[in-house]
């Protein structure tokens, strides 16, 4: 989490914090998402960053950059020559949305580098450590029980389609 406890995967795209703050998921996690995906399509094939790049509409360095995390976590695999590229290093159905977020930026939630459990603070907000200890309960839940078997099916667990569908969840506040 960023210092006033938003989870640095989402980035307030005006700055404000405030009741205004637009929040996005970060371009990073969004094409990092988007190419794995690609790549679980493609699976047991692979595909070079050109062509990922060029099928999600992603700028291609950037890519590569975030191709290069993602092998590091052992999401990817890559392979050198004419018959290489990038595939997946594990199963769709075993990379959660969660191992991809952790490999691109670190923790799903943290309070200026320290664990929601760790963050201490005195009168009125003493007990806003066990909201941000529920807000990253509540990303694991989502974010560790989706795979990217699941979105490419379409077949989301009961609780993430629940949550979307439930009133007012795709308007913008």
């Amino acid at each position: 989490m960023t210092a006033g406890g938003v989870p640095r995967a989402l980035v307030d795209r005006n700055g404000t914090g405030g009741q205004n703050a637009s929040m996005e998921i970060s371009a990073t996690v969004d094409y990092a998402v988007r190419a794995l995906l690609a790549l679980a399509e493609t699976a047991p094939g692979r595909l070079t960053s050109e062509v990922l790049a060029a099928r999600q509409n992603l700028p291609r360095k950037f890519l590569e950059a975030i191709l290069a995390d993602l092998r590091r976590a052992g999401l990817v695999r890559s392979h050198r020559g004419a018959e290489g590229g990038y595939e997946l290093g594990r199963p769709p159905e075993e990379i959660s949305i969660a191992d991809v977020l952790r490999a691109v930026h670190g923790p799903l939630a943290e309070d200026r580098r320290l664990r929601p459990e760790d963050v201490r603070y005195e009168g009125v907000a003493e007990h806003l450590p066990v909201v941000w200890v529920a807000l990253r309960a509540s990303l694991r839940r989502v974010l560790e029980e989706t795979s990217l078997a699941d979105v490419l099916s379409g077949d989301l667990p009961a609780h993430v389609r629940s949550l979307a569908e439930s009133p007012g969840a795709w308007l913008a506040r």
